[in-house]
């Protein structure tokens, strides 16, 4: 065993940056949602405080918290102790309550949230003398997906009339076409779109840009422009056999499915993908109705749940097959998990080699995929470079094929154009007065993604209009809280499932909502596991007399005394004793984050009050530069 005297350590002095960082949800975030903030208010059952601290920097919170794909919870530090808080389906139970009524910046109050207090610092700098409002100014936003909604909600209140283009004959983009109504209910879209349409936005609904109105005419009678068109586009794959009737996009398919419209879907059909898009699309047809006379009576007369749910899987068997093995389909555990209890029939590592077909009065009709057996989905440095076992292949017979391999945004009205050069600081494209945000700009990422992007290019496009220039100024302090106290029993609570529907009930009824939603309790319950990241135990050097009690009491063992000679060389920590020459200093105390349950255990057990629990805040300030 080596000597302690052996072991080295790397430490680091925190700085403001490092503060931040430990606010890992936050910091995760694109448009830096205070989730921490949230999540103790609601633990605190100060659900309206919750809603507002979510709704600030997102105009889509209600439908983040159905559908978001919540890198915050990737990030929780809860995680590395057993599993992360359940930050999406939390923010979900404060939108249900208080999320139908149209919120500006005066709703926000000042200090309702630590840290980047969007709408709030959006609400000072409109409200500064400085600013001007930019009178007569109009922007054309083409495409109403999370992307364009977000600009053109901040576009509004910015003084600025935005004019959305959307092809489809109603609004939301990706968000009506793209996901399915079992997750994200259709009158939520609606009420979120016209809460936004309450702040003065105008949309075009059945407007295609390039036949309906000519791109130029855009640039010409707006003075800027945002196109947001999102990767409505889906990727077909150039095989052998893929002129073949049966044969759709699966991002076609769940438009169809969105709109009422009828696709010749056989009774047995193939799903090419495994991301959580080929879920969607998968689940989206075990619950495609036909004009099934059988299934309409079992609808009517059957009332046991699990025999109705029996007559429908004879109705049709969807097969899913994708590249990669179990553990590295892309798509989310719990899509996978949900779609095997709907009976979807999973087959990992198979590669499409060919499309099947019969001849049938001239027409080429597909009947299967012929797969090739997958030997590995990445190279060494995790590159996708998939490799193929060629001397073995499988057929899956199908009526109907449906492709998920990827999506691309639909260009066309600008001409042979597939990409938008453009600066990514400012989101310009190489046409003056020409932004791009979304999917169109960055490639097919979360929702949250197009939001942000969205708020980037509204910010752009008024600074753009204005020949202001616009820049944050943050501001952070750490205070101490008087009588810190958690919840009992925090540390060891596991984390409250989410309640769904059962298979039965969700198959019974297409548009049932797999998710029901946390009850009050159950919210409170999983909100008061949350470590409160914000919350950070800070050591006073002049008191602390290396009795290493705080060491002791540590339930994580997340604190270490050591001698400075067991210290890696680094020049902030060689700046800092260079600093305290006069006081000699030959030990020091090391803090693990990732470790720390902020359970100010430490801060009680010292003699000498030399440990605090203070709380981290920090704030921006829009300016001009």
């Amino acid at each position: 065993m080596a000597q302690p005297d052996a072991i080295r350590f790397t430490a680091a002095v925190p700085d403001e940056e490092y503060w931040r960082r430990q606010i890992k949800c936050q910091y995760a975030c694109p448009v830096h949602t205070d989730a921490r903030g949230y999540v103790r208010a609601i633990a605190s059952g100060d659900y309206e405080a919750a809603y507002l601290i979510a709704r600030g920097p997102n105009p889509l919170a209600s439908i983040c918290g159905r559908v978001c794909g919540a890198p915050c919870e990737v990030a929780c530090r809860r995680g590395s102790i057993d599993q992360p808080i359940a930050i999406r389906a939390l923010k979900r139970f404060v939108s249900d309550q208080y999320s139908q009524q149209p919120r500006g910046p005066g709703d926000f109050p000042e200090g309702a949230c630590d840290g980047l207090e969007e709408i709030t610092n959006l609400a000072r700098f409109l409200a500064a003398r400085e600013y001007r409002k930019p009178d007569g100014m109009r922007v054309a936003i083409v495409g109403s997906g999370p992307a364009g909604l977000a600009a053109a909600h901040d576009l509004a209140l910015m003084g600025i009339a935005p004019t959305i283009f959307e092809t489809e004959s109603r609004p939301a983009g990706m968000l009506y076409t793209g996901i399915p109504a079992y997750r994200l209910p259709r009158d939520l879209i609606d009420a979120e779109v016209e809460l936004i349409r309450a702040l003065g936005v105008e949309f075009r609904c059945g407007v295609k840009i390039g036949r309906d109105v000519d791109f130029a005419e855009l640039r010409r009678d707006f003075q800027a422009v945002i196109i947001a068109v999102g990767a409505k586009r889906a990727r077909m794959l150039g095989l052998p056999g893929a002129d073949a009737e049966g044969i759709y996009g699966g991002i076609d398919f769940l438009r169809a499915v969105s709109f009422g419209e009828r696709l010749p879907i056989g009774r047995r059909v193939v799903v090419i993908g495994g991301g959580n898009v080929a879920f969607d699309v998968s689940r989206s047809a075990v619950r495609y109705a036909e004009d099934d006379p059988e299934r309409a009576v079992a609808r009517q007369t059957d009332t046991d749940i699990s025999r109705v749910a029996l007559r429908q899987s004879a109705v049709r068997e969807v097969h899913l097959a994708c590249l990669e093995s179990r553990d590295e389909m892309p798509a989310d555990e719990v899509e996978i998990l949900e779609g095997e209890e709907e009976g979807i029939v999973r087959h990992n590592r198979l590669g499409p080699k060919e499309f099947l077909f019969r001849q049938e009065n001239g027409r080429k009709v597909a009947t299967g995929v012929r797969f090739r057996r997958v030997v590995s989905v990445f190279d060494a440095n995790r590159r996708f470079a998939p490799v193929y076992d060629d001397s073995e292949t499988v057929d899956i017979e199908a009526d109907t094929v449906l492709l998920s391999v990827g999506q691309m945004p639909d260009l066309s009205f600008l001409g042979d154009v597939t990409r938008l050069p453009l600066n990514p600081d400012t989101l310009e494209t190489d046409m003056p007065g020409v932004f791009a945000a979304g999917d169109v700009a960055y490639g097919a990422r979360l929702m949250i993604d197009a939001i942000a992007s969205g708020k980037k290019a509204a910010r752009s496009v008024y600074r753009f209009l204005t020949g202001r220039e616009v820049r944050t100024e943050e501001t952070q302090l750490h205070f101490e809280i008087e009588d810190y106290r958690r919840e009992a029993g925090y540390e060891g609570r596991r984390r409250a499932h989410i309640p769904v529907a059962t298979p039965g009930e969700r198959l019974a009824d297409p548009q049932r909502l797999v998710e029901t939603g946390y009850t009050e309790v159950q919210a409170v319950s999983e909100a008061g596991r949350c470590l409160d990241c914000g919350v950070n135990t800070i050591f006073d050097g002049e008191k602390c007399i290396l009795c290493g009690g705080c060491v002791d009491v540590c339930p994580t063992l997340c604190l270490k005394l050591v001698g400075l000679e067991q210290l890696e060389p680094a020049p902030e920590i060689e700046a800092l004793l260079a600093a305290g020459a006069a006081a000699p200093i030959d030990s020091a105390i090391l803090k693990d984050e990732e470790r720390c349950i902020r359970c100010a255990l430490c801060a009680e057990r010292c003699p000498t009050h030399a440990i605090t629990m203070e709380r981290f805040q920090f704030r921006q300030e829009w300016i001009y530069a």
